[in-house]
C-alpha cells in the first residue's frame, strides 16, 4: 500500500453510543470531512446493545463507502455484516481473527508502544498497526508512543501505521509526515460539533504544519 502525500482519517466512536442520536452525528462529520475508516469501539459486552449500534453506523457508513470495523468482536464482525476488526491485544489474535474473516476483511491491532508486537502484528497478517497514546491519556500506563516510533516505523516498515491517542493540533503537525492515519475519536466526540472540532484538530496538517 502506498503510504498517502499526508495521513488519512480513520475514526473511532465513542464507547457509548445513542443509536438514534449518533448516526445524524457520524454522518455530518462523514459528509464534511474524508474518512478512511471508522472503528466501533463500544464498551461492554452486551450483545444486542452492540448489534444496535452497529447497525445503526453501518447504515451511515456503507451509504458513504467507508469501512466499519469493530473492536475485538470477530464472530460479532461476521454476524453483523462489518468490514473486519481491531484487535486489542497486540499480535496474539491476528492470526486467529484472519483465518476465521477471511482475506478481505480488514484486521488492525493496536500495539501500544512495542515495536515488537508491531512487527509480529504485521507477521501475522495485520492490515494495519495502532500505536498509542500518542498524547497526555489517563487511561493505560502511562507511557507514550514518541515520535520516533513512527519515524522508525514508517522508514523500515510496510504496514501501514496509525497514530492514536491524546491527539492535539500539535501532535498533528508533529507526525503527519511519518503516520498513514491519525485515530480519532475521544477528541472530537465532546464537542457540541464534532465536524468542527475534526476540522481544527488536523488543520495543521492540511496546511502543511
Amino acid at each position: 500500500m502506498d503510504t498517502p502525500e499526508q495521513p488519512q482519517i480513520y475514526l473511532i466512536t465513542p464507547p457509548t453510543i445513542d443509536p438514534v442520536t449518533f448516526p445524524d452525528r457520524l454522518a455530518r462529520v462523514l459528509d464534511g470531512t474524508e474518512i478512511a475508516c471508522i472503528r466501533l469501539a463500544l464498551a461492554g459486552s452486551d450483545e444486542d446493545a452492540i448489534a444496535r449500534a452497529a447497525d445503526a453506523c453501518r447504515e451511515v457508513a456503507h451509504a458513504r463507502d467507508v469501512a466499519l470495523v469493530i473492536s475485538n468482536h470477530v464472530l460479532l464482525a461476521q454476524r453483523l455484516g462489518l468490514d473486519g476488526v481491531h484487535l486489542e491485544d497486540a499480535a496474539r489474535s491476528v492470526r486467529a481473527a484472519r483465518k476465521e474473516l477471511g482475506a478481505d476483511a480488514i484486521v488492525g491491532s493496536f500495539c501500544g508502544t512495542s515495536r515488537h508486537d508491531g512487527m509480529t502484528a504485521g507477521e501475522a497478517g495485520a492490515d494495519y498497526v495502532a500505536f498509542g497514546p500518542v498524547g497526555d491519556v489517563s487511561l493505560g500506563k502511562g507511557t507514550r508512543a514518541e515520535r520516533d516510533l513512527f519515524q522508525w516505523w514508517s522508514e523500515m516498515i510496510e504496514v501501514p501505521v496509525v497514530a492514536e491517542g491524546g491527539l492535539t493540533p500539535e501532535l498533528v503537525a508533529e507526525l503527519a509526515e511519518c503516520t498513514d492515519f491519525f485515530g480519532i475519536g475521544d477528541e472530537i466526540w465532546a464537542a457540541e460539533d464534532p465536524l468542527s472540532a475534526l476540522n481544527t484538530l488536523i488543520a495543521p496538517m492540511n496546511t502543511g504544519g
